[in-house]
């Protein structure tokens, strides 16, 4: 009875942590399901964890400069949505890759495009090319400084596969890696960086650290079993200790990365609405903390994507702050 239950899955390609309502399984033709699986197009919260840290940087950036917002920064802004798409494909593509012999003794990973046998190693390795190449092309519009540190970014994209081989620690290369948009999108518009910058993307990297622990904890039997490392096997039940003190971190860097920022060129109620939305974004991490239940797959996964609307909380909040100051209200 297993077996035939399993069957409807295979047949159908879909990959075990997607949901049934996901827009490539539903719309996209048979023949490129495969690809955007890869680029888990079908998972679309790590694209939304990628692309905020970017908008956080970009918007920082805007309230920190006298000349505030210009029309650059709309193509900062789509580019970064665009850029966010196409790398975290890429960056995907070649962890499926790397990972390919270990994702096919997973339980949650045995059904994804490669070790399933849906796409070669090869055609997609052709894949991960083409959408870095494509987003080559998109950083070249931007200035010499965010395109040396948009090349950089591909080192710990590059190492992040083998780091659960070698430490337990792989979601501090996950942070490293997925948070470097807090300090390009700063550069995209500033053409420089600063401490502001610097402290938002230690924050994102704590930010990472929590809520991929969380993820991590879906699979620590199968890791286990396998030799992977993970912090959610190394904190165990002290998981939710560990987790407390990320959140402490994530907050604490994220409002020294305002004040650095903002606290000369916003007044006062300017100045508070920018340290609500980070005590709101807070708030949400200590929601997550208090419903977590590190026994429960299927709550892990549920908390770890309800990170997309943690981490939009800054935007939304600093992105209304843009606009009344380029109205000349708040300033």
């Amino acid at each position: 009875m297993t077996d035939l239950k399993k069957k409807p899955a295979q047949v159908d390609g879909r990959v075990a942590d997607a949901t049934d309502k996901n827009w490539v399984d539903r719309f996209c033709p048979a023949w490129s399901r495969p690809y955007l699986r890869l680029s888990r197009a079908d998972r679309p919260v790590g694209t939304w964890l990628l692309l905020l840290p970017c908008w956080w940087g970009l918007f920082l950036a805007i309230l920190a400069d006298p000349n505030g917002a210009t029309l650059h920064d709309i193509w900062i802004f789509t580019a970064c949505i665009i850029g966010s798409f196409l790398m975290r494909g890429a960056g995907c593509t070649w962890n499926d890759i790397a990972d390919r012999d270990v994702d096919a003794q997973v339980t949650r990973t045995k059904s994804r495009p490669i070790p399933s046998g849906q796409v070669s190693t090869r055609q997609a390795v052709a894949w991960m090319v083409a959408q870095a190449l494509i987003s080559f092309g998109i950083l070249l519009t931007f200035n010499t400084f965010a395109i040396i540190l948009g090349i950089v970014a591909l080192v710990p994209v590059l190492i992040y596969p083998f780091a659960k081989r070698f430490t337990w620690w792989p979601q501090l290369f996950l942070g490293v890696a997925f948070n470097w948009g807090a300090l390009w999108g700063w550069a995209a518009h500033a053409g420089s960086l600063s401490w502001a910058p610097i402290l938002l993307y230690l924050s994102g990297m704590a930010w990472t650290l929590f809520y991929d622990t969380i993820y991590a904890h879906q699979d620590k039997e199968d890791d286990a079993l396998i030799g992977v490392k993970s912090t959610a096997r190394l904190f165990g039940n002290n998981t939710a200790r560990w987790l407390n003190w990320f959140m402490i971190a994530t907050v604490s860097l994220m409002t020294f990365a305002a004040l650095f920022a903002t606290i000369e060129m916003l007044g006062p109620i300017a100045l508070i609405v920018t340290l609500a939305a980070i005590s709101l974004f807070g708030w949400h991490m200590a929601w997550q903390l208090r419903r977590l239940d590190i026994d429960k797959p299927d709550i892990c996964l549920a908390l770890f994507r309800s990170n997309r609307d943690a981490g939009l909380i800054p935007v939304a909040f600093w992105g209304f702050l843009i606009i009344l100051t380029s109205l000349g209200i708040g300033a």
